[in-house]
């Protein structure tokens, strides 16, 4: 006989039968008085059931199921009987019996604990054991001791519903202490790292600090303490407790290094305190755990490699559902496409970077990036742009310069990873090489022979130590002057004051040449900015080449015959710079000038012509956008 047993450590993906089987597993028998939790008779091959139904080849082929996803793979029935003879409710998952809260605090126990025993690849032993596991259980099954944080501080239920369950309940106070092992991550969307940080502030705060007023019980009834270190207020001062330091200590005089310290943000006792501590992201957790693993993929006609195509295929196919699900596939299955693949135990991809390397023209072109929209928030895109940039200075030396075609939604991410609008890699290199898609914006990498971009965060953070230090030694922000007699109290009104004899001011390097070119700014309204982004984004797509300039008349000598009023983008950055846009219009009206002038000078089928159509799209759409975020 096959039963399952549910894989899954996400509450909110797990049925009220899985629930109650995983709280089983974990809780005595309330009747034989000798089973320790519910487990499966002899002769019962108990199953993981994590969606991929029994199909398999090489252990992992079952998993993938059609490329539709309509078709539910065959899961034999959840194992609910215990081999002393008594089911789930009689190993402590009565809902009714126990109460609702009662049942989800052992649910968030139950589902840590598969997680340990996960970790150890004993989730399917239903006879393993270790000291963590029996704490865990013992907590489990104890009932809660007392409450500490008011009802109004913790989340509701359907918050709690919403979100991951808390390695441990937030209202109660256990006598043992938790576990050092750390807990495998949830799949969850909004799984975070492996620490507890998702529990609302203000429960890890409540966790962490002494109330200010503790009821003690004493002869007479219930008395409130003080806060430490200070004592009831009597004639006017405050008396110190014996033995404890007050909360308010005398202001001592600073030095010059303490100045230093204090002028450029940071605090005095910076040097008696530990320094931050960088929080590791969640795709670097599991990376290191084990979790997931980063494989290099190609068409050798390998099986492993089909299974890991095959799910970079059906990743690309949903996370870019406007590419045509067919040319997704040419493309994956390629001989000529290489790719990075993120792949999560069993073989599932959750992330993926699909790219043809061209070593003898020395650059790369990147052409499908995507990541599992339920681990977007974990870091999986930074890790993966990293680790292809070192598998292409590794596989080929050499190749430092990426291209790729992003589109509107695309391009802030890309420039965070090193990418910019800016192509300096010449036409001649990479035209007629890459596919050239419409309303994409082409960008490009280049990577520095210095950089170990698995390295990049310590980099950084030595970079960003280096400067504050100097900023330290160059600040004179925290030298104070003298006020101006001439605003103190009692001065006479009407008094005008020579910028030059402001104390500290002409030491900064200031002339009265600042003053008046500040009072010639105009300041930047909406619109203005708005302009200014626009064409900027205009300028800076890649079909815009044909209108950056005006048309050289000796090139082109009857085109002042055709147009009579050319305009280009420099012109209009020109006129937007001497505030000769008195309205949004304005600015619209001759940009579509510039369209206009384009298709009536040239032909319907020509390159210019399309162009022209392409950046008037793109230009209404931002248009809208405008519309909408007004409105």
């Amino acid at each position: 006989m096959k039963y399952a047993y549910p894989a899954s450590s996400s509450l909110d993906s797990l049925t009220p039968q899985q629930i109650a089987l995983k709280i089983a597993r974990h809780c005595p028998c309330t009747v034989c008085g000798n089973c320790k939790g519910l487990h499966p008779s002899i002769g019962v091959h108990v199953v993981l059931d994590d969606g991929s139904g029994e199909s398999t080849l090489l252990g992992v082929l079952g998993q993938y199921g059609s490329d539709d996803e309509e078709e539910k793979p065959f899961i034999p029935p959840y194992l609910d009987i215990c081999a002393c003879g008594h089911g789930v409710a009689e190993h402590g998952a009565d809902e009714l019996q126990i109460g609702t809260e009662e049942y989800r605090r052992r649910a968030s126990y139950a589902i840590r604990i598969d997680e340990n025993m996960q970790d150890e690849g004993k989730l399917l032993d239903f006879a393993y054991s270790d000291p963590d596991v029996e704490s865990l259980r013992k907590r489990m099954t104890d009932a809660p001791v007392s409450v500490i944080a008011p009802s109004s501080s913790l989340p509701t239920d359907h918050d709690q519903r919403s979100k991951k369950l808390p390695t441990s309940s937030p209202s109660v106070v256990g006598d043992h202490p938790p576990p050092l092992k750390k807990r495998r991550l949830s799949m969850s969307p909004l799984s975070g790292d492996d620490n507890d940080d998702e529990e609302p502030l203000a429960m890890r705060m409540a966790q962490k600090t002494v109330p200010l007023k503790s009821p003690v019980k004493s002869g007479k009834g219930v008395k409130s303490i003080p806060p430490a270190g200070r004592m009831p207020v009597a004639n006017g001062k405050t008396n110190v407790e014996p033995g404890l330091e007050p909360r308010v200590k005398i202001e001592e005089k600073m030095d010059d290094a303490q100045l230093d310290r204090l002028a450029t943000g940071v605090p005095v006792d910076s040097e008696t305190t530990a320094p931050p501590v960088r929080v590791e992201k969640a795709a670097a957790i599991e990376l290191r755990k084990g979790i997931i693993q980063i494989m290099p993929v190609q068409n050798d006609r390998q099986p492993h490699s089909m299974v890991l195509m095959t799910g970079l295929k059906t990743l690309f196919q949903k996370q870019l559902p406007k590419m045509p699900r067919d040319y997704i596939a040419r493309l994956v299955y390629d001989s000529n496409s290489r790719a990075l693949a993120i792949v999560k135990r069993g073989f599932k991809v959750v992330g993926g970077i699909l790219f043809r390397p061209f070593p003898h023209r020395g650059f790369s072109e990147i052409v499908f990036f995507a990541t599992a929209s339920v681990d977007q928030v974990k870091g999986y895109g930074g890790m993966l742009m990293d680790h292809y940039k070192m598998h292409i200075r590794k596989t080929y030396p050499g190749m430092n310069h990426f291209l790729t075609y992003a589109d509107n939604y695309a391009v802030g991410y890309f420039e965070k990873q090193g990418f910019s609008k800016e192509i300096t890699l010449d036409r001649s290199v990479w035209a007629g090489y890459i596919k050239d898609y419409e309303g994409g914006t082409i960008m490009q990498c280049t990577m520095l022979d210095k950089v170990d971009y698995l390295d990049k965060a310590n980099i950084l953070a030595q970079q960003q130590d280096a400067i504050m230090s100097k900023v330290r030694q160059m600040s004179r922000s925290h030298i104070v002057h003298p006020g101006l007699p001439q605003f103190q109290e009692g001065a006479p009104e009407g008094v005008t004051v020579d910028p030059q004899d402001v104390p500290g001011l002409r030491e900064t390097g200031w002339t009265s040449s600042m003053a008046e070119n500040l009072a010639r700014l105009v300041p930047k309204g909406p619109d203005r900015h708005f302009m200014d982004r626009l064409l900027k984004d205009l300028q800076e797509h890649n079909q815009a080449w044909p209108f950056l300039k005006p048309v050289n008349a000796e090139d082109v000598p009857d085109y002042l015959d055709i147009v009579h009023h050319p305009m280009d983008f420099s012109t209009m950055e020109h006129k937007l710079d001497n505030n000769q846009y008195q309205a949004v219009e304005d600015f619209v009206s001759d940009a579509r000038l510039v369209f206009d002038n384009c298709r009536l000078y040239n032909l319907e089928d020509s390159v210019y012509h399309k162009c022209a159509n392409t950046l008037e799209r793109f230009m209404n759409e931002q248009l809208k956008e405008r519309i909408k975020r007004e409105s």
